[in-house]
């Protein structure tokens, strides 16, 4: 796409050009791909030549002439550009909501003013991620987002997910393309340092308030609800998952997995091991599926993981998207997750973590855990991935066992 004019970019924090781009570098690359699909500068300001849209952060085109232009915070009233301009577009680093003010001067007399408002508007959402579990966080505030300001709502999802959210969220249109005459669009993720997505780093923050610092609007207080359909096994069953995005993520107690299928399966549960694969392995790191389990593994839909995890009694997992998922359809979860910290995935009683063990260096923003899974320890040592060597059979049993004596409570 050939801009009409060349682009002059502006941040909201106090920077120089030069600290500006090192910030931003290699941050931006999902923005710089999705300039041909956003498309020009659209929003007439009845002035021409003047144009305004928030479709890729701030944007405003400026003609030729003696233009002044200051962009603010309405709500704070912080400055963050002021200068004269001409056949430029200005564009904000940032691309998370913002409530922006634009006043524009021309021959110093104000002709032009604007503050961000979504009300009625046609507004856009970019899933941007690549995990389930950063997807699934944010849907909730899709919906919030709707009823805060009526405006017509629609979504970009990973095609994967298509089916489950409109099952999940009816009314929202789930679509590939910009909408055209689009007024806003929201772009989602982790936010892992990632300062054009987030005001804040993605691991300070518990992933349930992300959409909060995206979308600018409060978490909401009513949960999704999963249309479940009629269950399709009829014995108690319960599911688990020993999978992760890294094989890292997994729970690595020599046995674990083969002892907690064995207690449920005497116990009189049939054990159904969900994951796509049966097997990972990565960096040395092995997550296997035990044997003892029913392989329920396969690339499914979404839905039908979904809909066998509504009907389960619950679900043992990990820091990973199908305990997102199982926590999404009602399903209650006993999550072995010591590679974060207890606060950073959605509030269950039923957390196990050593809380004794080296752990949470996945929220430590100064380790580069996705470029290393272990950064406290030195390889080769008997130390590695003790947040998740060190929980044992006994602690998973005992956060079982308390599960089910609060099931009994409720019949």
């Amino acid at each position: 796409m050939k801009l009409q004019y060349p682009v002059r970019h502006f941040c909201c924090q106090e920077l120089s050009q030069e600290e500006m781009e090192a910030r931003f570098r290699d941050k931006t690359g999902f923005f710089s791909s999705a300039q041909p699909l956003i498309g020009p500068v659209r929003g007439e300001t009845g002035i021409d030549g003047l144009r305004l849209d928030f479709n890729d952060g701030l944007r405003f085109e400026v003609p030729e002439g003696d233009f002044h232009v200051r962009i603010s915070d309405a709500d704070s009233e912080m400055v963050f550009f002021d200068d004269d301009v001409s056949a430029v577009r200005l564009q904000s680093m940032e691309k998370f909501y913002v409530h922006w003010q634009l006043d524009v001067y021309y021959g110093g007399a104000l002709a032009f003013s604007h503050v961000f408002d979504p009300m009625g508007q046609k507004v856009f959402f970019v899933d941007c991620s690549t995990a389930l579990g950063d997807s699934l966080v944010v849907l909730p505030y899709l919906r919030a987002f709707r009823e805060r300001y009526g405006a017509e709502v629609s979504c970009h999802l990973p095609e994967y997910l298509y089916g489950f959210a409109q099952r999940l969220l009816p009314g929202i249109e789930w679509r590939e393309t910009w909408p055209e005459d689009c007024y806003a669009t929201f772009y989602f993720g982790a936010a892992i340092d990632a300062p054009a997505l987030s005001p804040e780093d993605g691991r300070l923050v518990p992933m349930e308030e992300l959409g909060h610092l995206l979308f600018g609007v409060p978490r909401p207080r009513q949960r999704l609800i999963w249309p479940a359909g009629k269950k399709q096994i009829t014995e108690p069953y319960v599911c688990i998952g020993v999978q992760a995005s890294h094989p890292a993520k997994g729970w690595h107690y020599p046995g674990g997995w083969e002892t907690i299928v064995a207690a449920l399966r005497k116990a009189g549960y049939r054990v159904l091991c969900i994951d796509r694969e049966r097997e990972n392995e990565a960096n040395g790191f092995v997550a296997r599926m035990p044997d003892c389990a029913e392989d329920f593994t396969g690339n499914r839909p979404i839905e039908e993981r979904a809909e066998l995890l509504s009907h389960a009694d619950f679900f043992i997992g990990l820091g990973s998207g199908l305990s997102w998922l199982a926590h999404f359809v009602g399903c209650p979860v006993v999550l072995i997750c010591g590679f974060s910290e207890s606060w950073y995935e959605f509030d269950t009683p039923y957390r196990v973590y050593n809380r004794l063990a080296c752990h949470g260096c996945l929220n430590d923003v100064r380790e580069p855990y996705f470029q290393n899974p272990c950064p406290r320890q030195p390889h080769g040592s008997d130390k590695i991935l003790e947040c998740q060597k060190t929980i044992t059979p006994r602690m998973v049993l005992d956060a079982i066992w308390r599960l089910q004596q609060d099931q009994e409570k409720t019949l």
